[in-house]
């Protein structure tokens, strides 16, 4: 038998990846998504190599005169990590205030882990479901098509 869908009218979509995110209200059905953007966020992130000023820091070591150097901040990974939370905040904020009732979480599988350790539980009460997938480069009626298969 197949299952339904938890997309039904009304529901939410967050489709995001370290860098951007899309909050998408389906103003469809199950059947006929119809995603609508409702809020994009984007963070500006580049490359570690260019946020970086130092160089590797150094530690003595257990040896006389020896150093061993010590790995370099990856700036990039602590942006989007930093990403993270500011979505949490927003989702949080958002059911707060009643936008949304049923939410979809769709993000790059890194993103979803930071995502669950960071959500409030008034936020965990409302997300009917999780896709592991990076989506925010697709068009919308692409990636309409692929919530409507992942549940096929």
């Amino acid at each position: 038998m197949p299952t339904k869908s938890p997309v039904r009218t009304g529901t939410w979509v967050l489709i995001a990846d370290g860098e951007k995110a899309l909050f998408l209200r389906n103003d469809g059905d199950e059947d006929y998504l119809n995603l609508n953007v409702v809020r994009h966020e984007e963070q500006e992130d580049p490359p570690s190599r260019e946020q970086g000023t130092d160089r590797p820091g150094r530690m003595p070591d257990t040896g006389v005169g020896q150093r061993s150097s010590l790995d370099e901040t990856d700036w990039h990974r602590l942006a989007k990590d930093r990403f993270a939370d500011e979505l949490a905040d927003i989702l949080y904020r958002q059911a707060h205030r009643g936008d949304f009732e049923r939410i979809v979480l769709v993000a790059a599988p890194q993103v979803l882990g930071e995502l669950r350790d960071k959500m409030h539980k008034e936020v965990v009460a409302r997300v009917v479901d999780e896709i592991p997938k990076t989506l925010t480069n697709h068009p919308l009626d692409k990636v309409e098509a692929l919530i409507h298969a992942e549940f096929a």
